[in-house]
């Protein structure tokens, strides 16, 4: 989800998100089983994409 406009926001709030999904606590927006969390955020006009793969571990 967006986070509005503040710089690096939305970005930081996707891997918050995605370590909440792998350490269990997502609350009400937990992906049971979930292994793996992917972040995808775009920035400038489209001149910069930046991808993070996060994998639980035991």
């Amino acid at each position: 989800m967006a986070r509005g406009n503040p710089i690096g926001a939305t970005g930081v709030y996707q891997i918050a998100e995605a370590h909440l999904q792998l350490t269990d606590r997502a609350g009400q927006n937990q992906v049971e089983g979930a292994e793996f969390g992917m972040s995808q955020n775009v920035g400038g006009i489209d001149t910069t994409s930046i991808i993070h793969v996060l994998r639980r571990v035991a």
